[in-house]
């Protein structure tokens, strides 16, 4: 296909950023300008060879400029395929608009800042999506610009290549469709008034293409929202290291949805996107050393998050104790960079405490549809526990509870968590068996040399018998938290009792498959 050198360019933008270089480009093209409104009044201040469209048209403004350039002589002039339909053109009287440069009212920012229904309404744009989508529909014969920062390389072309070629035109017609996407999308979420409606309704966008998926023979890509505020693990400050692999991103979206559970400096160690190591602390150096000798064996080749800046010291530890895939945390001292710099294939991760949720909820495919889910946000308050047992937990013994509650929700089911000094001392993940899980937290535990008697157990849903129970009674539990809620709660109450436990229902489970 050959490249096109446009004789008519009609603009109207709402973003005027870059507008008086790409108007004095056109004039030296001999390009004839339409325009519309404001954008009019700003290019007669560049040059005074602009026609105004209503002047073109011979169509006047009506309704407060809500039509303008909805007239047949604009979209003719844009639709018209030049190897069939200029005899048409000719007839009329009317001419051919090779080149659209058109931005639209600004509606999401309008709703962004707040503004009434009526105000959003008006700034619903007709003529400017009207006018991109004929032209993109015939980028065959006209090219469409519908973001500023393609001024420049519309420019470069031109002059490098005597035109717009076609591979050019046909990339800015993909683009103006999938701003319209995106746009009757906003649109359409703003109606929607954030009803139940769980469909996804929100603008993603390929970042890059993985090495592979879960394993090698499978291929990925990253996808990431649009228009996110913060840093999130999609779209990470990635300091240093290798590329993230599919894998990497899964543990480290793992790791970080759990440290940001806790307010005082936290750490968590991932390993197959469950918690191996988790410890709450009055410094991160100090959560890292506690949530490390949970279980340094599995630690290895894993992902630490932490829910502070990482200072040099802690991050001469890490380097020095373990094998490490990526580091999140949501700062970095020179100095820890400086260290990290020593092993150069640790992914190092910076990532905002504060995240978006563009798409409030959790997608599954199944055969034949997807499941759709909210997400798990609900924690229950010390109010909100019941003691069921004659024991009552002391309030050292409630706030280890609370820590390993926290942590059951982020551990595959069956979950079991054991916790001493709000430091994880064996954890039992994706059992079939609950005493199975609880079996493989004491096991933990022991290799590591880690005092069981006295700590506390989480489970993340109920004891459907009593046997978990008196398995943590022989492993020296002293108090458990549990959702409570099985056929058999007085049996397992009473064997809470008869070991001098205490135990704690939250009326709520956290399943996590």
């Amino acid at each position: 296909m050959n490249s096109i050198k446009p004789k008519t360019a009609l603009i109207s933008v709402s973003d005027k950023s870059g507008l008086s270089e790409l108007v004095t480009f056109l004039i030296s093209q001999n390009v004839k300008i339409l325009s519309t409104g404001g954008t009019f009044k700003v290019i007669k201040e560049i040059t005074s060879d602009v026609i105004e469209v209503s002047d073109f048209t011979g169509f006047e403004e009506m309704m407060n400029g809500r039509v303008k350039t909805l007239h047949p002589k604009i979209h003719a002039g844009i639709l018209a395929r030049r190897d069939t339909d200029m005899d048409v053109l000719k007839d009329r009287g009317y001419e051919p608009i090779d080149l659209v440069v058109v931005n639209l009212y600004p509606f999401k920012e309008t709703i962004a800042d707040g503004c009434s229904f009526e105000e959003a309404i008006e700034k619903i744009d007709i003529g400017g999506p009207t006018m991109i989508r004929s032209a993109a529909k015939n980028f065959k014969d006209v090219a469409v610009v519908s973001n500023p920062n393609d001024y420049a390389r519309l420019i470069e072309e031109w002059e490098d290549s005597d035109g717009i070629s076609y591979e050019f035109r046909k990339e800015l017609s993909q683009k103006v469709f999938d701003l319209m996407a995106d746009y009757n999308l906003s649109i359409s979420n703003y109606l929607d008034g954030n009803s139940n409606n769980q469909l996804p309704q929100y603008n993603i966008k390929k970042t890059t293409s993985l090495r592979y998926g879960e394993n090698p023979h499978q291929s990925a890509d990253l996808l990431t929202f649009d228009n996110l505020k913060h840093t999130n693990i999609a779209n990470a400050e990635i300091l240093q290291g290798k590329e993230l692999s599919y894998n990497n991103i899964v543990d480290a979206d793992a790791a970080w949805e759990c440290v940001r559970a806790f307010n005082e400096p936290a750490c968590v160690i991932v390993k197959h996107a469950n918690p191996c190591g988790v410890a709450e602390s009055e410094s991160i150096g100090s959560a890292y050393d506690l949530a490390f000798k949970t279980d340094p064996t599995s630690a290895f080749g894993g992902i630490i998050a932490l829910n502070r800046k990482l200072d040099a010291k802690t991050a001469e530890e890490i380097n020095t104790r373990q094998f490490v895939e990526v580091i999140i945390a949501t700062g970095y001292e020179d100095g820890a960079l400086t260290e990290f710099a020593k092993k150069k294939n640790v992914r190092v991760l910076r990532v905002d405490l504060e995240q978006d949720n563009p798409y409030p909820g959790t997608i599954k495919k199944v055969s034949g549809g997807i499941l759709i889910q909210s997400d798990d946000s609900f924690s229950v308050s010390k109010e909100g526990l019941k003691c069921v047992t004659k024991r009552q937990p002391s309030e050292e013994e409630v706030n280890d509870l609370m820590f390993a509650w926290r942590v059951a929700k982020f551990v595959k089911s069956n979950a079991i968590v054991y916790v001493k000094n709000k430091q994880t001392i064996g954890i039992g993940a994706g059992q079939m068996s609950r005493v199975i899980s609880a079996d493989i937290a004491n096991l933990k535990a022991k290799e590591e040399g880690l005092e069981v008697q006295g700590a506390v157990m989480a489970s993340d849903a109920f004891f459907p018998f009593r046997d978990g129970i008196d398995k943590a009674a022989s492993s020296g539990i002293a108090a458990i938290i549990q959702p409570g809620g099985s056929m058999r709660d007085d049996e397992v109450i009473a064997a809470a009792d008869e070991n001098n436990i205490a135990m704690l229902f939250t009326s709520t489970r956290h399943f996590r498959h």
